[in-house]
């Protein structure tokens, strides 16, 4: 199988659970504790996909692949790292707007790199 296949099955697999967040954040705030049980642990499977999405991106990197895939990937999955934090310490001011730019930024990957030639 190659690289890229990988790394675009991971990148749409992570654009979707990050799309997932929001969802399960609104069913909490709307008064149903049922909202946390799945936002808590999809948070941290999403450090884990992230994990996998820049290992992927960085095999494709050193297979000929381009450079920015795994600067991206690295990028998003310390972003994700922080949300993380930022989410137990209760710190909404930031943990919120950057859940918002891990949205985009994740879904936007998973567009680019499927949009990429194999």
């Amino acid at each position: 199988m190659k690289v890229i296949y990988a790394l675009r099955a991971t990148a749409g697999l992570h654009a979707v659970a990050i799309c997932l967040q929001p969802v399960f954040a609104g069913v909490y705030l709307n008064g149903s504790p049922a909202g946390m049980r799945m936002h808590e642990p999809t948070g941290h499977a999403l450090v884990f996909i992230g994990l996998a999405q820049l290992l992927a991106a960085t095999f494709w990197w050193r297979t000929g692949g381009r450079w920015t895939a795994p600067a991206a990937s690295l990028l998003i999955t310390a972003g994700e790292v922080v949300q993380v934090t930022m989410g137990y310490s209760r710190q909404l001011a930031i943990h919120i707007p950057l859940g918002v730019a891990l949205v985009a930024s994740t879904v936007a990957f998973a567009i680019w790199i499927n949009r990429r030639a194999a």
